[in-house]
């Protein structure tokens, strides 16, 4: 059997106005995901265990099959491996975002979706003239960076994703708790740097938000995170241009395939993901391949309905539609869900259960016409611990 398992990020959402009341996802033209669930099996899954925060680290970690009370440690840990930082215990990672602040403001927590080589020089003198006191610093991809700490004793901070307080005052969201203060002044001179430098001056002139402050969040330690291979007895690979997911699969032993002009945001290459995933399957000898798009996420983060459903219906097309084209006879399951809503209302992550879909030899219809918030809610499909759903899928 081959196995697929899908996931538009952030996907879920709440009734739009604009959209006649109904949601981006139902809104969307997609043929591909409404034949499965007229085939398949539909229902609501809950990725985000009640008391955790509904971050991608906890949900992805669930889809995946590992269950989040156990093996979650933090975000920044989760997204060390895929730039070549190696945790030592004893240190903590905290996840550092590049950041527009305007007017005390939470202007832009991607700092305008910086280009990553831009990104590297602002990260590179941030560790040329900071590091080597108690933080050293990584870069990443885009906005998405490292700091690292052997402070211990900073673990327990209270800090905020900065997507959580966009238009917000940021003086009311800066770490809390012992060492903080250090933190908030390390970040402060980090600001005062970036402000001044040569690549911020041309992004202004170009009318671009500046990446002119540094955010710091999502502290943890290294996980350690049992072999998919071991655990689910397939051999499995990842496609994702996000570190979190890159990282997770590093940790679990899964491998990552590289897909030229995959970026996170609204322009990811759909058709080189879809493409790569069919060659997984039916070249490489992966059993089960893993296919992530961060783009509906980025677009309920910035409350842009039209780059939601344009998002959706790339997934449905390039990606899913390649796969059933290529690879979709009886040897073939789905597994399609959101790992967590992120409604343009709220322009951040929510916690409900999110919509499902799986596919193939043995799985029951539940009566769907098509694929949408409300008819999976129809199923009365309520899946309440997500990480079990990937032994369920793979027994299939």
């Amino acid at each position: 059997m081959k196995y697929a398992v899908i996931i538009p990020d952030g996907m879920a959402d709440y009734p739009v106005e604009k959209l006649g009341g109904r949601t981006p996802l139902e809104a969307a033209a997609t043929p591909n995901m409404d034949r499965l669930a007229s085939e398949g099996e539909v229902g609501l899954v809950r990725n985000v265990p009640v008391g955790m925060s509904p971050g991608s680290d906890v949900a992805i970690m669930s889809v995946l099959g590992f269950d989040p009370r156990v093996y979650h440690t933090g975000r920044a840990p989760l997204e060390a491996p895929a730039i070549g930082v190696e945790l030592s215990r004893g240190q903590v990672a905290f996840r550092m975002n590049l950041v527009t602040v305007a007017d005390g403001l939470m202007a832009d927590y991607s700092g305008g979706h910086i280009e990553t080589k831009e990104a590297a020089v602002l990260v590179q003198t941030l560790e040329e003239t900071l590091g080597g006191g108690f933080f050293h610093f990584h870069a990443g991809v885009s906005y998405r960076h490292l700091a690292v700490t052997n402070r211990m004793d900073l673990l327990d901070l209270v800090t905020t994703p900065p997507h959580d307080i966009s238009g917000k005052e940021v003086s009311d969201y800066l770490p809390r708790g012992v060492g903080a203060e250090e933190v908030i002044a390390l970040m402060a001179e980090a600001g005062r740097l970036l402000e001044q430098h040569e690549i911020n001056s041309v992004r202004r002139d170009l009318g671009e938000n500046p990446a002119n402050a540094v955010w710091f969040w999502g502290q943890g330690t290294r996980p350690e995170i049992p072999a998919f291979s071991v655990e689910y007895g397939k051999r499995a690979a990842v496609i994702s241009a996000v570190a979190l997911l890159q990282s997770l699969a590093i940790y679990a032993g899964m491998d990552v395939l590289d897909v030229e002009g995959m970026t996170g945001y609204y322009d990811t290459n759909y058709a080189g993901k879809g493409e790569c995933a069919v060659r997984a399957l039916n070249e490489e000898g992966y059993d089960v391949v893993v296919v992530h798009v961060e783009a509906p996420d980025e677009a309920g983060h910035n409350g842009d309905v039209e780059q939601k459903v344009k998002a959706i219906e790339a997934v449905d097309r390039e990606v899913l539609g390649r796969l059933l084209q290529e690879c979709g006879g009886s040897d073939m399951s789905v597994y399609l869900l959101a790992d967590h809503p992120t409604p343009i209302s709220v322009k951040s992550h929510t916690s409900e259960p999110s919509p499902y879909l799986m596919w193939g030899a043995g799985t029951e219809h539940t009566g769907a016409e098509a694929f949408g918030e409300s008819a999976c809610r129809a199923s009365g499909r309520l899946m309440e611990e997500g990480w079990k759903m990937m032994k369920r899928f793979l027994a299939y």
